[in-house]
């Protein structure tokens, strides 16, 4: 920052303190952390689900171990966005969650459905679940590249960033994509194994807790 020869040294320091105030307002607060026993969703496909490991080593489970909270697997294999979003009420209804972990998108990539309807989905889930009074948070699934895969540089397309600004809601971006560029914690080319999986839920936490949700 250049600084005016004929700026006084309290010019200075007010200068300072402005900018120090300025970015003090404009961070955005962290969320309430939510207590033990809380009642969580987890939606999603196979990823959530746990595909290749028991449901007790899946990341909602143990996630819910680490927090205290009640972590619903609303993982269902094969899922679509389109799909998933055509359940969601029935278990907004059913659980009645105050936080919601959307996990979905990876196999509208591998159906190669239009990016525009997977884009709208994610926004017509999270303003659901908004609409109930419930939280979001948006984490976003890789791109199924096997060539990255090779190179262990898996990453989310820029849609997801794009969503959760939308929705404004907060996006967990890169852990599932660090845990599957990682040959040693998959099970298959697409889905943690068991490490894997305690790897993703560390990830997920340390998140929340980033966000403020976890404590």
């Amino acid at each position: 920052m250049a600084i005016p020869r004929n700026f006084s040294l309290r010019q200075f320091v007010l200068l300072v303190a402005a900018i120090v105030l300025l970015a003090a307002c404009s961070a955005k607060p962290k969320e309430q952390p939510l207590p033990a026993g809380s009642q969580v969703l987890a939606l999603g496909d196979s990823l959530t689900e746990g595909l290749g490991v028991t449901r007790e080593q899946a990341w909602p489970d143990l996630l819910a171990s680490k927090t205290g909270w009640v972590v619903v697997n609303g993982g269902v294999s094969g899922d679509t966005s389109e799909q998933a979003l055509q359940r969601l009420p029935g278990l907004l209804d059913q659980q009645n969650p105050v936080l919601v972990l959307v996990t979905l998108g990876g196999n509208d990539m591998l159906q190669h459905i239009p990016e525009q309807q997977t884009v709208a989905n994610l926004e017509q889930i999270l303003a659901l679940i908004k609409a109930h009074g419930a939280k979001a948070v948006l984490l976003a699934t890789p791109s199924p590249s096997p060539m990255r895969a090779v190179f262990q540089d898996l990453s989310a397309p820029d849609f997801y960033r794009k969503v959760a600004a939308a929705q404004h809601v907060p996006l967990i971006g890169d852990a599932i994509s660090d845990v599957l560029s990682n040959p040693e914690l998959k099970g298959d080319a697409l889905h943690p194994n068991a490490e894997g999986h305690a790897r993703l839920a560390e990830k997920i936490f340390k998140e929340l807790q980033s966000i403020g949700y976890a404590g």
